[in-house]
């Protein structure tokens, strides 16, 4: 497994790195930036069932699969009991030891040893010198040395033993295991302080309860010539082994958006510019009942019929509740699930820490490879063992998701006359890029739901608060519609469409009577303009005969005036002649 940035260190020119050896655990190595010291000394120590034996048991078990043979020598379980136990996690001890790659050594004390004082390290050390010539050994184990050191009542003996057994790790070549259950006060807290003191890598384990889950956590206490990572980390004990995800494993290598999706519900495409961006995280929040789920089903439903798929992890209703609730609305969940392309993650949260919640949806993403993610809802996670373990839960969670591209719709329930300063929940705002927002609207002796896009990243969103109702065929996201106090919904919204519709019929009305008065104007307009025209007409003709007459008149005076100029010039040639 690569080195992450857990344990990347700046090194002088020409340093070397300590030679390591893979623990072969998935989140280990990184922890341990690349390894286990080879050849050198491992003490894992923490109390009863924090996970001490399994863990070396897996390293050992997973290192001889991997071709390094090894050896376990356990002084408080038989090799028998040890093969069980392992067989529940899948791990075939047997085969490996009939491959000589594996070899169980029996280190319980009998009570004649114990009597007799005829007991001691050395006899078994050099049987685990011979077996590890001979199997080619690389790695040995030493499994509850506490056990037998305890039952060790001489100091000095038990000082002698340490001693011995540190130069023979020291010698062997072999890189070690040790288990031990550390002591706060007594005889045993001496050989604690050797062992941590002799070895040159510790891990401690322990197992706490908060709000009574359970959560088993690791750190590195200390590493010789090397750097590791120094927070501690939760990891899970699973039917296939441990697994671990430190947080810093998750880098900031969230891929960018991808195209628009549309998200299942009339009109919401509009409001959100188009809708949802595949590669984005989603969150819808709102008080219970406003629509929520009914919303992320839509988009499973819609997402579905296009063969894409959909994981839904939900942690507050059963596969067959939500599949029948949401069938109600018309939303069928049941065939795309008979087609294989949604599956349900259910679970309580409180039923296992919030590492295991982790670990099961990664392993079933990976198995799955849905393209799209609902978690509903994330106000539950604080029930896997409070606040933190919730944020710790979904940030890695969400840096997973980005990480692969996947689109992730998160479901958050709010309360409260502050709900909308809730709506990120637990802290991961940062991590959210679209926040749907449902609300109730209440008034006149109802309540109705509203719905409203807070935020949408890379996109020109709608800032309308709408009303939602909930149909047969979904949700409906209806038209914006506004009154004197502000956005309408349900009964008020209907009277005052009805008042809207009664004004409106009133001006058309009106607008019909002034429409006719008019149309009454015009035609006497007409009217009045066919008789001034005939008038005109009439004027115009009784002008032009006027204007004829005096033509006439004109003509008439000219007639005569040319007659009498003709008459006396008639006269004036006569008179000389008489």
């Amino acid at each position: 497994m690569p080195t992450s940035q857990v344990g990347r260190q700046f090194k002088e020119p020409g340093a070397k790195a300590l030679p390591k050896l893979s623990t072969y655990i998935r989140g280990l190595d990184e922890i341990l930036s690349g390894g286990l010291p080879q050849g050198r000394t491992t003490l894992l120590s923490g109390e009863p069932g924090s996970g001490k034996t399994v863990l070396g048991l897996e390293m050992l078990y997973r290192a001889a699969l991997n071709g390094e043979p090894g050896i376990l020598l356990s002084f408080e379980e038989s090799p028998q009991e040890l093969r069980q136990n392992a067989a529940t996690m899948g791990f075939d001890l047997p085969g490996l030891e009939a491959e000589g790659k594996l070899f169980l050594l029996e280190g319980r004390i009998e009570h004649r040893s114990i009597v007799e004082g005829s007991f001691g390290l050395e006899p078994l050390m050099a049987i685990i010198s011979g077996k590890a010539r001979e199997m080619g050994a690389k790695r040995v184990m030493l499994d509850a040395l506490d056990v037998l050191l305890a039952l060790m009542e001489e100091p000095l003996r038990v000082r002698a033993e340490l001693h011995f057994l540190a130069d023979w790790l020291s010698n062997s070549g072999l890189t070690s295991l040790m288990t031990l259950k550390p002591r706060q006060a007594g005889a045993g807290r001496a050989f604690q302080d050797f062992f941590y003191s002799m070895s040159d890598c510790v891990l401690l384990l322990d197992a706490r309860v908060l709000n009574q889950v359970t959560t088993r956590r690791l750190r590195v206490l200390k590493y010789r010539g090397s750097d590791f990572g120094r927070n501690e980390y939760p990891f899970v004990i699973t039917s296939c082994g441990i697994r671990t995800i430190p947080i810093t494993a998750f880098r900031l290598l969230h891929k960018p958006f991808g195209e628009r999706l549309p998200s299942g519900v009339e009109r919401l495409d509009g409001l959100l510019g188009g809708g949802f961006f595949r590669g984005s995280c989603v969150l819808l929040a709102g008080e219970p009942g406003t629509g929520k789920t009914l919303l992320a089903s839509g988009f499973v439903e819609e997402t579905c019929r296009r063969g894409e798929r959909v994981l839904y992890v939900s942690f507050e209703e059963s596969e067959e509740a939500l599949v029948s609730n949401v069938s109600s609305a018309g939303i069928d969940l049941a065939t795309p699930g008979k087609e294989g392309l949604l599956r349900f993650l259910t679970a309580m949260p409180e039923s296992k820490g919030a590492e295991e919640h982790l670990m099961e949806v990664v392993e079933l993403v990976e198995e799955f490879g849905p393209r799209h993610v609902v978690v509903d809802a994330i106000s539950a996670c604080q029930r896997m063992g409070g606040q933190q373990a919730a944020f710790d839960f979904l940030m890695r969670l969400l840096n997973f998701l980005k990480g692969q591209g996947i689109t992730i719709l998160l479901v958050n329930q709010t309360s409260g006359s502050k709900a909308q300063l809730e709506i990120s929940g637990n802290g991961i705002s940062s991590m959210i890029d679209t926040v749907v927002f449902f609300s109730y609207v209440h008034g006149d002796g109802e309540t109705n739901r509203a719905i409203q896009v807070l935020k949408s990243r890379c996109s020109a969103h709608s800032n309308q608060l709408r009303e939602c109702v909930i149909t047969d065929q979904g949700i409906k996201v209806m038209e914006p519609y506004s009154g004197p106090g502000g956005v309408l919904t349900g009964t008020a919204r209907k009277l005052q469409e009805a008042k809207d519709a009664q004004a409106t019929r009133r001006m058309e009305a009106e607008i019909h009577l002034r429409e006719m008065e008019v149309a009454r104007l015009e035609a006497l307009l007409e009217a009045e303009k066919a008789r001034l025209k005939a008038q005109i007409e009439q004027a115009q003709w009784d002008l032009e005969r006027l204007r004829a007459e005096r033509e006439r008149a004109h003509r008439e005076t000219a007639e005569r005036l040319s007659l009498r100029e003709e008459g006396v010039r008639s006269g004036i040639h006569e008179a000389p002649g008489d």
